[in-house]
């Protein structure tokens, strides 16, 4: 069984609508909110303008200039360095809007908060922008307002522990020894973790857990939280800290966005689960054989209730997201989010991670993480050059370290306490955390890693350097300051100082340039598996099974199949689901075999006097639409790549006796062993689409002769059977014979053989040409969509399109035929015989006594299904076909490379660390040709047609801003 995927070949660059909502964390809203939502949000067009940002608070915070955007149901700012100041509320969370009454020309609105904060926005565009972005901000309230998503705020920040934090009923700082107890009074209030059960890892005094509540405290209660958190730099400061327990799983799924989608969509998760109780998948029984395996040393991963809550998240996103199902690499990281957060919670971060943070990597390709580990490698070279040549020099791979570093988020490699505050950052700053610490960690061990010699040295220092994470990074210095400074810290400040040039649209410039190379990579191995995963090659070798595969991918990029189908249900596989395979359906089929049979395609050699091109265009025929069910031995109405294969391998390597065979069982519609009057015809209607382009008559004759022979035959050998008919009965008055129905046996396969093997040309069709009419050419790699970056890229992509080719070529065929110089030329099929030659005199197929029947008349009197006439040499033929339906699909999976599986199982081996020990707390027509009264006239005549933390403000513009802080509203 083989799944082929040509979902990498989909990937477009985001556009700049696509990357702002990124930015806001909000990229993958739109497909998980209703129907009935989305489209009253699209009535609100989105707008953005020039905005300057205050806090409500005088002193609190400074003023910042930047951009405010409408995109409801969301509004969201920036600041113009992008990463001092920013903030998303849905708009169901402002409680009041007024305009203040400033000075003369400043328009700027005051927004009250849910949580008691108030905002003030000063817009700095001109007055009709402002009052259209004021116009469209009231719209979209309204609109909010009428869904009633007001009143749900109030029952969703219940399970947020902030509000218990800043309510005042959880413990106080001091009360260090009463916080179990206060944990028990408060946490079925709010969503928790296994650690508020199982505790968290590591020791709450010498992470200092006291003291992090204080100050996210202090901040949450000026700076708003949960659904309206404001991103101050101090936020950020705070998450490089570290986050404390409790508030740690709030904290990611604010940080990430995901809390957007769990406020959207309430009670998705239970409703997947109830929906698919007691389904088996391959996803749900590859989870059960991981469960035991993810951080077992965490003690609630020791007990049923942890194992049961990882079961349940990973088993409900694998039903929500089908295609990519289950990962093991996935296992490990939903084990260490459910410490801090519910199984809600972990379930759309989880989303949120596979689906933006990190695309791609955990797909059955895993082709996002190859795709950042070659971008890794070049930041390696760039950066230490010095590390990376003596990795070259030795062939260190850096990647047997770097890939479990990057899928695991260094979970599976640190001490937990210390990937935690990694996984912080994560969320807080993107992506790019993952490079930047990465980077630190090759320097800090610069120089000995300027001393390994092998992959098993590289292993052994990254792991003895994780140990030593929590050891004084200068044990021998003098200054206690310098002694208190940890290995953990060292690696903080240098990721996050020396490395500050690694941002993240450097990463995606890194990523559009690899990106072709790993998707070739990647293509190369499937088509190595799917050649390997065939329970049969037959005739052919691999090399010619691989072109198979070739023909096969482009046609399905060409024209996408529908979705992989499961395989039917059997009894052997005791209700379990199978992996999909894919199937190609009819329209994908005649493009796949344009590529390899000549007759299945109509090419044209044009020329118009500018240029001389060679248009190809897929034939339709009910020929093909026959070989098509013919290949489907498992009548699925679709064909696998192992069905394509056996299918020409019956075809390709015939002799003359087994050709003639395959050919008649191809039109035996009911496998009788006989061919009725009407499939002798379709076989003329076979012949001459196959010969349809064939210069001369050569071809046209053979046909004629066929028809002839076929019909005299079988009417003799009918009319010898009525003579032994009327001599049984004794019936001496001669009688008109009957006609025969449709459906009566006609000519068996000793009789075809004969018929054939009169006519030379068609001997030598049989012999030679048809299994030589299967060309099996190596085809040109497919070009990947080209990166439409920069000014000059874009416009290029908009010109350079497939429909503006065939207008151009369109263009100059008309001037060609005013001038004179156009011509069309159609390249014959077979191409051996150019006039029509008289066959050498053979035998007769009949004996004297045969020779009385009545052949011609009931030749002309037989059903006839098409009307046959001569053609002029020089058009060849072409034969009507019904067109079938069109079908599309996108794509399943391929299978794992040998590293990205060393990766999985370096996964599954992560090392025990005494410092993480918990501690107290925390988816025919026919044509009908018109009947000709001529039986020489056999042919149809047919015509060939993609700066840090400034504010931008001086101190005026800043004087202005704290004058609008005790400004009065405009009565």
């Amino acid at each position: 069984m083989s799944t082929i995927s040509t979902a990498l070949r989909d990937f477009k660059e985001p556009t700049k609508e696509q990357i702002t909502q990124n930015f806001f964390s909000l990229a993958s809203l739109p497909a998980a909110i209703g129907k009935d939502a989305r489209e009253a949000d699209d009535e609100v067009e989105k707008m953005d303008i020039n905005a300057v940002l205050s806090l409500g608070v005088e002193g609190e915070e400074d003023s910042y200039a930047g951009k405010l955007y409408l995109m409801a149901p969301y509004l969201a700012f920036s600041s113009l360095d992008k990463k001092s100041v920013r903030f998303t509320i849905p708009l169901s969370t402002i409680r009041r809007v007024e305009r203040l009454n400033a000075r003369a020309g400043i328009y700027a609105l005051s927004l009250a908060l849910w949580h008691g904060g108030k905002i003030i926005v000063q817009l700095t565009s001109l007055r009709p922008t402002a009052d259209l972005f004021c116009a469209l901000l009231r719209d979209a309230l309204k609109i909010e307002l009428q869904r009633g998503r007001m009143k749900s705020v109030k029952g969703f920040v219940k399970t947020c522990y902030s509000e218990v934090l800043v309510s005042g009923s959880a413990f106080t700082p001091s009360d260090e020894k009463d916080e179990h107890t206060a944990s028990e009074a408060s946490e079925s209030s709010y969503h928790g973790g296994l650690g508020l059960r199982f505790k968290f890892p590591g020791d709450p005094k010498k992470l200092r857990e006291a003291s992090k509540i204080k100050l996210w405290m202090t901040y949450l209660k000026t700076h708003g939280r949960n659904l309206t958190l404001l991103r101050y730099p101090q936020c950020t400061r705070l998450v490089q800290v570290g986050l404390p327990n409790r508030l740690r799983g709030e904290m990611w799924e604010t940080l990430s966005g995901s809390i957007f989608l769990r406020y959207s969509n309430p009670g998705l998760y239970e409703q997947l689960l109830e929906q698919n109780t007691g389904r088996t998948t391959t996803s749900t029984e590859d989870i059960e054989k991981d469960l035991h395996r993810s951080l077992p040393e965490y003690a609630g991963y020791q007990s049923e209730e942890g194992i049961s809550a990882l079961r349940r998240v990973l088993q409900a996103y694998s039903f929500k997201n089908p295609e990519l199902g289950y990962c093991q690499a996935m296992n490990i990281l939903a084990a260490a989010i459910l410490i801090y957060m519910s199984e809600e919670q972990a379930f759309w971060l989880l989303e949120v991670l596979c689906d933006r943070l990190l695309p791609g990597y955990y797909a059955p390709s895993m082709h996002g993480t190859l795709l950042d580990q070659r971008v890794f490698e070049s930041l390696v070279q760039r950066c230490l050059p010095i590390i990376h040549d003596h990795f070259q020099a030795v062939d260190v791979q850096l990647s047997v370290a770097s890939l479990p570093w990057f899928l695991s988020l260094y979970i599976n490699s640190m001490p937990m306490i210390f990937a935690f505050r990694i996984v912080d950052c994560f969320f807080c700053m993107g992506p790019k955390v993952l490079f930047q610490v990465g980077l630190a960690i090759l320097k800090i061990n610069g120089e000995k890693l300027l001393q390994i010699q092998d992959d098993g040295g590289f292993l052994n220092l990254m792991r003895d350097y994780f140990a030593s994470l929590g050891d004084s990074a200068h044990p021998h210095s003098t200054d206690p300051r310098a002694r208190a400074i940890t290995r953990f810290q060292e690696l903080l400040l240098v990721s996050f100082r020396e490395f500050s040039v690694i941002t993240d649209d450097l990463i995606l410039s890194e990523r559009k340039r690899f990106r072709n190379e790993i998707i070739h990579s990647i293509e190369t191995f499937s088509k190595r598996s799917a050649v390997r995963n065939l329970r049969s090659l037959g005739r052919f070798t691999k090399e010619q099974a691989g072109l198979v595969y070739d023909a096969l991918y482009q046609a399905m990029c060409v024209i996408p199949p529908p979705p992989a189908q499961l395989p039917p249900p059997t009894l052997l596989n005791d209700g379990v689901e199978e992996k999909p395979e894919t199937r190609i359906q009819l329209k994908t089929f005649q493009y796949f075999l344009s590529e390899i049979a000549t007759w299945a395609r109509d090419e044209k050699i044009v020329s118009n006097g500018f240029q001389q091109r060679v248009d190809r265009d897929v034939a339709e025929h009910e020929f093909i639409d026959r070989l098509f069910f013919f290949w489907d031995t498992s009548c699925c109405g679709a064909l696998s790549f192992q069905d394509l294969v056996s299918g020409l391998d019956g075809v390709m390597f015939n002799d003359l006796m087994e050709n003639i065979e395959w050919f008649f069982n191809l039109h035996d519609k009911n496998k009788d062993g006989f061919l009725t009057k009407d499939e002798v015809l379709t076989v003329s209607e076979s012949f001459l689409f196959i010969f349809r382009f064939e210069v001369g008559d050569a071809y046209l004759g053979a046909v004629s002769r066929f028809m002839t022979n076929a019909f005299e035959y079988g009417d003799a050998l009918l009319a010898d059977v009525d003579q032994h008919k009327e001599v049984e009965d004794d019936e001496t008055e001669p009688r008109s014979p009957l006609p025969l129905p449709s459906n009566q046996p006609y000519l068996n396969l000793a009789t075809f053989r004969m018929v054939v093997l009169a006519d030379e040309i068609l001997e030598s069709f049989f012999e030679t040409d048809l299994s030589a009419s299967f060309r099996l050419d190596p085809i040109s790699e497919l070009e990947l969509p080209p990166s439409s970056s920069g000014l000059l890229g874009e416009f290029w992509s908009s010109i350079a399109t497939d429909s503006n080719k065939k207008m151009f070529n369109l263009f100059t065929d008309e001037i060609g035929k005013t001038i004179g110089k156009h011509q069309v030329i159609h390249r014959p099929s077979i191409g051996r015989y150019k006039t029509l030659e008289e066959p050498k005199a053979r035998e007769s197929l009949l004996t004297p006594g045969m020779r009385h029947s009545a052949s011609k008349s009931s030749l002309r009197s037989s059903p006839s299904s098409s009307s046959l006439r001569p053609s002029s040499p020089s058009q060849g033929l072409t034969v009507k076909v019904p067109s079938s339906k069109d079908f599309q699909e996108p794509a399943s999976a391929v299978g794992y490379s040998p590293m990205v599986q060393a990766a999985n199982a370096a996964l599954l081996a992560r090392p025990a660390f005494t410092i993480d020990d918990s501690k107290d707390d925390d988816d025919d027509a026919e044509d009908e040709l018109e009947a000709g009264d001529n039986d020489d006239q056999v042919m149809d005549e047919v015509d060939a047609f993609l700066e840090a933390h400034d504010s931008g403000l001086t101190d005026a513009d800043k004087e202005v801003a704290k004058d609008l802080i005790n400004a009065e509203p405009v009565k």
